[in-house]
């Protein structure tokens, strides 16, 4: 496959059951062909915690697309190729929340790649945060923001595939119907 669509999502509190905000950054033919990014009302009420990592308000947010909105435009680039995160089970079953609590049918499951889980095994013994791998790498992060979050995720990925990291290995496949 040489098409990934490399996402992260923010949440508005604990429950991580819902989206406050969307990043996705479209890896083709090992480049960065594409980017998306939106705030999201997640109908939901914020945590402070959240409030403090992501930046994202209540008051950011009300003017914003639901998620329903949101998955007419973000569908088709998450059919176009692998999804891919970093931390992936936590955006997948974030993912996964939001498509069953809005009745969204999709797919029962998808193919998916986590970083994190690669990088485990191609840098062992050394964090692999977000942040830390950025820095490792010379990427530059605005962390917890998703479109930064996302295009840094990408470039990741990009650096495994370019270190010659056989990338089909890693797949796994999320079930997202309860």
């Amino acid at each position: 496959m040489s098409r990934f669509v490399v996402f992260d999502v923010e949440t508005p509190n604990r429950a991580n059951s819902r989206i406050s905000a969307i990043g996705i950054t479209i890896i083709e033919k090992s480049k960065i062909v594409d980017e998306y990014y939106t705030l999201v009302d997640p109908e939901a009420h914020f945590d402070n915690f959240n409030i403090k990592l992501t930046g994202i308000t209540e008051e950011a947010v009300k003017n914003s697309p639901t998620f329903p909105e949101i998955w007419t435009e973000i569908e088709p680039y998450m059919s176009s190729g692998i999804l891919t995160a970093h931390n992936a089970v936590f955006d997948m079953s974030v993912l996964k929340r939001c498509l069953n609590d809005y009745c969204i049918t999709w797919k029962e499951s998808v193919s998916y790649l986590c970083t994190v889980q690669i990088g485990r095994k191609l840098l062992p013994g050394m964090s692999h945060s977000l942040n830390v791998m950025c820095e490792y790498y010379g990427i530059k992060l605005n962390h917890h923001h998703a479109a930064s979050d996302s295009r840094a995720c990408a470039e990741i990925l990009l650096r495994y595939i370019q270190s010659g990291a056989d990338i089909d290995s890693y797949f796994k496949t999320y079930k997202l119907v309860p």
